[in-house]
């Protein structure tokens, strides 16, 4: 990663910009991510927040992008809060990033010793510890990451086990809770639309191709219009189990993005 280093309190920091560029994600998406979790995060420990004449002094001395000094605050992510950005965002790329931001940035100190002038036996000894060090730091990272995997799995599984009926209004449920944390019957259509963008990426499909599919193979059955209007993107969903379980996993995952938790 050639990234511009950035320093804050005797630590390495990334901007919003720098953050969201090595995760392939939008700025504007990072920003809404920690606005929608902003009790998670703690400043000091996750960020760091500048405004007013220290935010325009620090512009200026590390000539950050000139946009910035537009915003109210500047926010600079330490390791920890990079960390929960990528569990936010939780998509393979921004869990490999996370992981090269540790190994070549966060991790790296500025002031570099000049190996060459240490003896062959302490050459040897520093190879040996940032070998071990290294090991050990993606170690905890995996960790981190096979909880989140785990925890996910065990979700799956408990909502699959519901019958058709079942998981359809416990779905309806979480997305009506999501919607109620972000602003109530106005969000609604917003969260559903999202629900579905998500799984159409994942699974690499156009729901409405396949609800006009379905409508039209209705008519030609010869279904009531009634019943054919009836018809929605859960029904076209639920007629292929493997949507069905793509879809679960991504509804319980905005629940623990929006922090809304279980729905019964």
């Amino acid at each position: 990663m050639n990234l511009s280093i950035i320093e804050k309190n005797n630590q390495r920091v990334l901007t919003t910009a720098q953050l969201a560029e090595s995760y392939g994600a939008d700025k504007q998406k990072v920003t809404n991510n920690f606005n929608r979790n902003k009790k998670r995060y703690k400043e000091g420990k996750h960020y760091i927040a500048l405004e007013g004449e220290e935010k325009n002094r620090f512009i200026d001395l590390h000539q950050i992008e000139l946009g910035s000094k537009n915003a109210q605050t500047l926010y600079l992510w330490t390791e920890k809060g990079a960390w929960l950005h990528a569990k936010s965002l939780n998509t393979d790329q921004a869990w490999d990033a996370y992981e090269k931001l540790v190994d070549e940035y966060y991790n790296v100190t500025q002031s570099q010793i000049d190996t060459n002038q240490l003896s062959p036996e302490l050459q040897m000894f520093k190879q040996i510890f940032d070998s071990v060090a290294r090991t050990q730091l993606k170690q905890q990272e995996q960790d981190k990451r096979l909880d989140v995997v785990e925890k996910k799995q065990e979700d799956i599984k408990e909502v699959l086990s519901l019958n058709p009926t079942e998981w359809k209004k416990k779905v309806n449920r979480i997305i009506n809770a999501i919607a109620q944390s972000q602003g109530g019957f106005q969000a609604y259509a917003d969260v559903r639309k999202e629900s579905y963008q998500l799984l159409e990426e994942r699974a690499k499909c156009r729901l409405s191709i396949r609800l006009t599919n379905k409508k039209s193979e209705m008519a030609l059955n010869g279904s009531t219009k009634s019943k054919i209007d009836k018809v929605n993107k859960m029904d076209v969903i639920g007629d292929d189990a493997r949507l069905t379980e793509i879809y679960l996993a991504i509804v319980k995952e905005m629940a623990i993005k929006y922090g809304v938790g279980e729905v019964s």
